[in-house]
């Protein structure tokens, strides 16, 4: 199997990630954090004008139609500079979940046309997570009635917000009454709608847990080099590098699960939620142990708010738990792997 990524794919994330780094210095970070509503207009103008709200649109919609391979990058960029917007649910989870609906449903292509260009803000309400990211500045709120997919204005209902340890994220728990006016699928149809949004979902978490993990290791990497003692950088220590190699190790070690998960589901193979909790787990895995050490080689300090390390700490502490935790995704595992039909073993590794 080819990993490879193309020549396109490499140059939009160095694109976005040059962006990244002028627009959400960690400065702004903080400034955005303690405003009421946690977003910033301003922000969201720039992303789009960049073309990142369009990157699952179809191109016949004025979309770039990339596909999960793409924004398994572009997730990574998200969570690395902790950007504070949805632009993840609402540009690939919810993108994914309107252009799969069929093309005969209302507003179908006015909204996705809306997302491209950057106009609306979409909160997704799976049913696999008990609060709504979102939900109060959203523009529109897809949410789960049984196998039903609902799309409900911000109008239609009420929001209780519920704090969270990361103030970038504004979870909150949605009142509302389904009704047959905002219901565009249903049956079969809406459970599939549902189980590929809970794979986005999925995938979106990981990916940016693992561009948290590396912002946390490059953040200890330049403290150790700075923070003396005994007339030495505290790098040069065996013990602290022996932390920060264990993080580098176990950031590589997830990549792969995280490009591999996002090929099957871009190509819809058979076997996509193991491999998607898979890319889940490795990822969190990954960002637990660079905050874990991350907090270590610091000191206490590390807690602090004029660290900046705090910040992408408690953004990888709150992502860990969305989208299913870790008993949800160990469980999907296992259930493949403990059942009787994996293809396991030495003699069937490279068979595909």
């Amino acid at each position: 199997m080819d990993f490879t990524f193309t020549d396109d794919q490499l140059a939009f994330r160095e694109a976005v990630s040059r962006f990244l780094m002028t627009e959400a210095a960690p400065e702004m970070l903080r400034e955005i954090w303690d405003t009421d509503v946690g977003r910033s207009p301003d922000l969201r103008h720039k992303i789009a004008e960049q073309g990142l709200t369009a990157l699952s649109v179809p191109e016949s919609l004025g979309g770039l139609g990339m596909d999960d391979v793409a924004w398994s990058l572009m997730t990574q960029e998200l969570g690395y500079y902790a950007i504070p917007d949805s632009l993840a649910d609402t540009a690939y989870v919810a993108a994914g979940l309107i252009a799969a609906l069929p093309e005969t449903v209302a507003k179908r292509e006015e909204r996705l046309c809306a997302i491209a260009d950057g106009s609306i803000r979409i909160a997704v309400g799976h049913p696999v997570n008990p609060f709504v990211a979102d939900a109060q500045p959203a523009d529109l709120l897809l949410l789960a009635h049984g196998d039903e997919v609902h799309a409900v204005p911000r109008a239609l209902v009420d929001v209780i917000a519920n704090p969270s340890v990361d103030h970038s994220r504004r979870l909150g728990r949605v009142v509302w009454e389904p009704n047959s006016a905002t219901r565009v699928a249903a049956g079969e149809a809406g459970r599939a709608l549902w189980a590929a949004t809970l794979e986005r979902g999925v995938l979106s978490a990981a990916g940016q847990l693992l561009g948290l993990a590396q912002r946390m290791l490059d953040l200890s990497v330049d403290y150790t080099a700075q923070r003396k003692q005994f007339g030495k950088p505290i790098g040069s220590f065996q013990a602290v590098k022996h932390h920060l190699a264990d993080v580098a190790t176990r950031i590589e070690f997830a990549k792969p699960v995280l490009y591999r998960a996002a090929h099957a589901l871009a190509h819809g193979e058979a076997g996509v939620a193991v491999r998607v909790s898979h890319a889940k787990l490795a990822c969190g895995e990954a960002a637990w142990l660079a905050a874990r050490h991350g907090i270590q080689v610091h000191g206490a300090m590390g807690y602090t708010w004029e660290v900046d390390l705090q910040m992408f700490m408690k953004r990888a502490w709150a992502l860990d738990a969305s989208w299913g935790d870790r008993g949800f995704h160990k469980t999907r595992v296992a259930g493949f792997v403990l059942g009787d039909a994996a293809a396991l073993g030495p003699g069937r590794t490279f068979e595909e």
